[in-house]
Formats: structure tokens, sequence, C-alpha cells
């Protein structure tokens, strides 16, 4: 976060939705996607797009403004970065725009959020629909793919026959941690919903073979059992400190003796004000969950000891997350 010192601060500041909303809207709409395709009056990508071509115009020329397109005698072009970055099937498209998008409705009830203490649209993974929850995997997919290989790295697997992947998504970390070591297998543990995106993810990769899948809802559901590392990746910051307590309880009597639980979140220092990204996440989760926030390492280990865990550690990983590593020794 950019630090507010002046009064020219605070007014960048309070503004800065309005780009912020622009690009948003042209990422929903395509516009990008429309003018790459061929498409270069804004008239024609209000065609494409299924949009009001004044307003349509008036918003590509706000993207001309901010460097994402080119605009000459009325006929509009991508700029670099835009067809890099933001039409649809580049090979660096941030498809996870989709999901900051769908992000916005829940930061426009901050103000309730507060003043309530959890966020007033009360819904669940299920009635966000299946555009919200696809936009989502592909979000936490297009981010895994290039952080898990350096964060997975400092795992050791030496030991390891069995991995569950709690809450995995696309399974992007359990398919690191099968390229890691070969004899390797992996369960994905995710929502009902979310099980079949899995599997589809799981079949792009090739890896059916190595990885299954088990559906329900690690709060109440059983997570199986014979495991030699349960791996739990920006999980615990969607729970309330009682279900992560009952959370790394279920995971430790998973484990066969020798097993480990790895979490891996933003983890706070104990005045919480730092890391800045992970208070500003905070609000993300006040605004987004019933009971989710962000925590820290004295939390975590705190709830780790209650399971049985011991030889805990914490270490930063690459991607700027913390893992907090506990294992579980029997009769320890």
């Amino acid at each position: 976060m950019k630090a507010i010192s002046t009064r020219e601060d605070i007014y960048q500041t309070v503004n800065a939705f309005r780009q912020s909303r622009a690009l948003l809207t042209a990422v929903e709409l395509d516009v990008f996607s429309a003018v790459h395709a061929g498409a270069r009056s804004s008239e024609e990508v209000a065609a494409r797009c299924g949009s009001d071509p004044r307003a349509t115009d008036r918003l590509m020329n706000v993207l001309v403004g901010m460097g994402l397109m080119e605009k000459e005698d009325g006929v509009f072009c991508n700029s670099a970065v835009a067809a890099t970055h933001l039409v649809r099937g580049a090979t660096d498209y941030l498809g996870n725009l989709a999901h900051v998008s769908h992000l916005w409705d829940y930061w426009t009830d901050l103000t309730p959020a507060v003043r309530g203490g959890t966020k007033p649209m009360q819904d669940s993974t299920a009635d966000r629909g299946e555009e919200w929850l696809e936009s989502f995997i592909a979000a936490m997919h297009h981010r895994g793919v290039p952080q898990a290989p350096a964060d997975i790295n400092l795992i050791d697997f030496h030991d390891a026959a069995h991995v569950l992947d709690i809450g995995g998504g696309s399974g992007v970390y359990a398919m690191a941690m099968l390229r890691v070591k070969q004899d390797l297998r992996a369960t994905v543990f995710d929502l009902p919903e979310v099980v079949p995106l899995t599997r589809r993810y799981i079949a792009e990769a090739g890896m059916e073979e190595r990885m299954d899948t088990r559906a329900g809802d690690y709060n109440s559901d059983d997570i199986g059992s014979g495991y030699d590392l349960v791996f739990l990746s920006a999980i615990i910051h969607s729970n309330s400190p009682a279900e992560n307590r009952g959370l790394l309880a279920k995971c430790a009597a998973a484990l066969n003796p020798g097993g480990q639980v790895v979490v891996q979140d933003f983890i706070m220092d104990e005045d919480r004000v730092r890391p800045e990204h992970g208070a500003l996440f905070a609000l993300n989760m006040l605004v987004a969950t019933t009971a989710g926030d962000t925590y820290t390492a004295t939390e975590v280990e705190s709830w780790m000891h209650d399971a049985g865990l011991r030889d805990v550690i914490v270490r930063d990983a690459p991607s700027g997350a913390t893992q907090v590593v506990g294992k579980y020794i029997a009769n320890g």
C-alpha cells in the first residue's frame, strides 16, 4: 500500500476506484478481445460486446488515457500491455481479473461490514453461481502456476507417499508437489461444486493416475486418513479461530506418524499492521466471509499445539505468504 502523507495523496486515493472500475468493466465486457479480433471503432466493439455504442466509446476513451488503448481518427487498437495481458486466450492473459471484479460488490459493503462485524451479504459458495466459481478457481490457478513450484520447494517430501491438499481448488499446488517427487500421490479435497472443476484441471495436466479428489466441507465432513502431509494453502483466512482449531485437529488426526501439516497463508505480525497486504486482506475477509480473518503465527502455533502437532516452524515462502509447519509424533 502507498503511504498517504499529503492532501493530494488523499484525493488520489479516494478517486483511484474510478480507473479500477473502468478497467474491470472493460474486462467484464471483453473489450480488449473485441479489438484484438478486428473491431476498430467503438461502434464495432459495442456490437461485439452487446453494449451501448456511445457508452462504449466513452469507456474506451478512458482506456486510451490509461495507456491500455491507442486511438487515431476514431480507430482504436490495444496497447502492447493490453494485448499481452487483457486479451482472452493470450499466453499471459490475466484471467483472475474476473474474480477481482466479483469482489467489487463485497467491498462496496465495507462500511456496513465494519459496523456489524461481518459481511452483510450472507451467501455461500454455491449461492454465488457457476460463473463466480469458475472465475474464482481460474484466478487461484492462474496465481498458483508461477508461485507453487517455489513455495513447495520448501517442503520436505522425502518420507511422503500420500498428500492431502485441503481446499485445493484446481489442484495447482498438488500438481507441483507431484512434479517434485515421482512416486507421490495426491488427493484434493474441496466442495462438491468445486470437485468437477478440479477433475477438469487434473485431466488437462494429464495427472489422473496420480491424483484423485474427495468432495465435502472440510469443517464438517470426513477428510480421510493415512496421509503423510496435509497442505492448507489460503484456507485458514476463510475461517473463524474456532473453526481453524477444529480443522487443524482433524488434519493432525488424518496423518500417519511422522506426518506434517503445512499451513500457508498471510501470517501477521503480532500488532496486525504488517505485512500491509495481509492487513488489507483482513478487510477482504471481513466483506467476503462470515468470520474469516488474517492470523498471527502465535495463533496458528497454538492451534497446532492443541492438535498435538510438535516441532512447529515458521518460514517465509517465495510467494509472499508464510508457512507454518507442525509434525505429528505418535505419543508425542
